[in-house]
């Protein structure tokens, strides 16, 4: 076991998880969660937000918000690898026996929110795609191949962690190689007068172009977004002082290569303003360069890719109610662990259950809604973590510190408070809500159960 742990680790550690994930496992995790279907539909979106080749600074953009971010979640995972990720660093930082209890609640809150929300993304985005096969495929019936692909998926990350581990790697060289095929196929078809068919005054710094940036970012995020997923595993990665920070940098490097390469190819070949009228952007891409045999097989690969992050997404997960759980912090069924496999049973069926439901819901409609709950609830109170570990609790080691801190954490709340202006007021209001209504349900637990701040001592 590595050192740096933070104050919580033993106690999770020895309720029996299984530190089987390395390096490149735990790169695995975070790529295969990171890909999925996000870059393949989201293409044309990214364009649309710009209008034109310049839509390419989003990935810039959303990189340098995702490293940034990404610093701040290696900190806090090298210095505590427990599982459940954020719900342990939010409560050591603003003190377990105090704020910190709140915030863990509120955290495992929007998780409940959250998580079956994205695996319902993934599984809805999936349907979606399969309708370049079957274009007559009725709304409900899309929703019934959501629902199967979630169960199915459900069944999978039902079992031991190692398994789970070598079945993320050979999930993320499928991911890899869709991408690298789309990139090589464009770089030989590739014009150079269509990556420079600017709109006029595509570059000026006006409102319109920052807010534009601002929502090509958010797609961008989205599209990354996973780089995290290592951390919700911390008590199952082998020395995670070394490799959480490894997995969440190289991660997030080699997918915004990638997002980046790809885009250029498709741009370069796909005129832009088809390219963000299309449905089914790639697919139209490879049909263009090779034909429909292409397309076929490459539609094929993103439903793989699809099916490999809802996967990811529902192994780092389901961990967080288990920890909290754990710790006398959520409903302590969720506690339970598999007696051979060694893992979170109930926390495993709920969430694939919830996720279920959740794909009656519209594909479109909720990605704003998810990054803004993040944001609103995760993201900033994060950043201020670091800070709150540093000054206050000196107690627990840091093996890993962020590289020239502390303007990674400024240049991250700057970024995310532009994504979030850029989403509108109605959707910061869902998000505000969704915390206030967190905050009420904290308060009427604590008072029931006489925890801060209705203890009868407080320290």
């Amino acid at each position: 076991m590595a050192t740096g742990q933070g104050s919580t680790e033993p106690s999770v550690q020895a309720a029996g998880l299984i530190r089987g994930l390395g390096l490149k496992e735990a790169i695995a995790a975070n790529v295969v969660e990171m890909v999925g279907i996000g870059p393949f539909i989201t293409i044309p979106f990214l364009i649309s937000a710009m209008n034109g080749p310049q839509a390419l600074l989003g990935w810039l953009v959303g990189a340098v918000l995702a490293v940034c971010d990404g610093l701040v979640w290696a900190e806090l995972g090298a210095a505590m690898p427990g599982a459940g990720g954020s719900y342990v660093y939010l409560r050591e930082a603003y003190n377990p026996k105090r704020m910190g209890q709140l915030m863990g609640f509120l955290f495992v809150w929007m998780i409940l929110f959250t998580a079956p929300l994205s695996a319902a993304t993934g599984g809805v985005g999936f349907a979606e795609y399969l309708r370049y096969f079957f274009p007559s495929l009725s709304h409900m019936e899309t929703v019934g191949v959501a629902i199967m692909v979630v169960a199915l998926v459900t069944a999978m990350v039902y079992r031991d962690i190692k398994t789970v581990g070598h079945l993320s790697f050979w999930l993320m060289l499928v991911v890899l190689s869709t991408i690298v095929w789309v990139i090589v196929s464009g770089v030989f078809k590739l014009k150079l007068s269509l990556l420079t068919d600017f709109p006029p005054h595509a570059f000026s710094i006006t409102r319109p172009f920052i807010l534009g940036l601002g929502s090509a970012s958010l797609i961008a995020i989205y599209g990354y977004g996973g780089y995290n997923n290592v951390c919700y595993l911390g008590a199952e990665v082998k020395e995670p002082s070394r490799n959480i920070p490894r997995a969440v940098i190289l991660s997030i490097i080699v997918v915004a290569i990638l997002y980046f390469f790809m885009t250029v190819s498709i741009i370069g070949v796909v005129p832009w303003r088809a390219a963000a009228a299309s449905q089914h952007v790639v697919s139209d891409f490879m049909e263009l360069i090779y034909g429909h045999w292409a397309a076929q097989v490459i539609t094929v690969l993103i439903l793989g890719a699809a099916f490999a992050s809802i996967f990811a997404l529902m192994l780092g997960l389901s961990r967080i109610p288990y920890a909290a759980a754990v710790e006398g912090q959520f409903f302590r069924v969720f506690a339970r662990l598999h007696p051979k496999g060694h893992f979170p049973t109930v926390s495993i069926l709920t969430l694939g259950t919830l996720s279920a439901f959740f794909c009656f819901f519209n594909l479109e409609n909720i990605i704003q809604v998810l990054m803004v709950i993040q944001v609103i609830i995760l993201f900033l109170a994060q950043i201020l973590a670091v800070t709150l570990v540093r000054r206050y609790r000196k107690d627990i080691q840091r093996p890993f510190q962020m590289w020239f801190y502390p303007l990674p954490s400024i240049a991250a709340a700057i970024l995310w408070l532009l994504v979030l202006v850029s989403t509108g007021w109605k959707m910061v209001a869902i998000g505000v809500a969704t915390l206030g209504v967190g905050v009420g349900l904290y308060f009427l637990r604590a008072r029931a159960k006489r925890q801060w701040p209705f203890a009868t001592q407080n320290s």
